[in-house]
């Protein structure tokens, strides 16, 4: 073994008064910091437009299954496809949007797109808005609620010649809350499948 050119370093063997001596030290540091502290954070100010907010957690979004939904299904009953919920008018309290069809033995149904919400003071759920009707004869894709926004990708018949087994036009939209109404936007436009 080759012994060290250097000399024994004096720290390397402390001595009990060091470690007091550390230890009040780093103590005063966290003592300081706790009274100094980070300044409070500040948010920038709002973008113009319509603002979301998120919805208290003490508030629960409406739920479909307590809802008429306005469709005409005859013997068989309505059935909930799909749904999210999010705050849509930015009033702080969630709305529910649901895909809703028909529940037919055989086919495929066209689909439904409605606004659920529900009074400030409480009470049942409605419906307050259609974003597809069923009579317009198209399928729900994709479908999702995100930063105030209904999105969803529409499958349709370019006419009334094409077979309801096989659409052919495939509609990215969304729907966003606007002066009181939604207003329905196709990003992507409409393409041929």
């Amino acid at each position: 073994m080759q012994p060290s050119a250097v000399p024994e370093l004096a720290h390397t063997h402390a001595r009990p008064i060091h470690w007091v001596a550390t230890a009040t030290a780093l103590a005063g540091v966290v003592a300081l910091s706790s009274v100094l502290g980070p300044d409070a954070a500040t948010a920038a100010a709002p973008a113009p437009g319509p603002q979301t907010k998120s919805a208290p957690a003490h508030i629960a979004p409406p739920d479909p299954a307590a809802v008429e939904f306005p469709l005409e299904c005859g013997p068989v009953k309505a059935v909930v496809k799909k749904k999210a919920s999010g705050d849509l008018d930015g009033d702080g309290r969630p709305e529910t949007v649901a895909v809703v069809h028909c529940d037919a033995p055989m086919g495929t149904p066209p689909d439904g797109v409605y606004v659920l919400t529900r009074a400030a003071g409480g009470g049942a759920p409605r419906v307050v808005a259609t974003l597809a009707d069923p009579k317009d004869r198209t399928n729900v894709d994709d479908f999702g609620v995100r930063d105030g926004e209904v999105t969803a990708v529409l499958l349709g018949y370019s006419s009334a010649d094409v077979p309801s087994c096989c659409p052919d036009v495939r509609e990215g939209v969304k729907w966003h809350w606007e002066n009181g109404t939604f207003v329905r936007s196709a990003p992507s436009g409409a393409r041929t499948v």
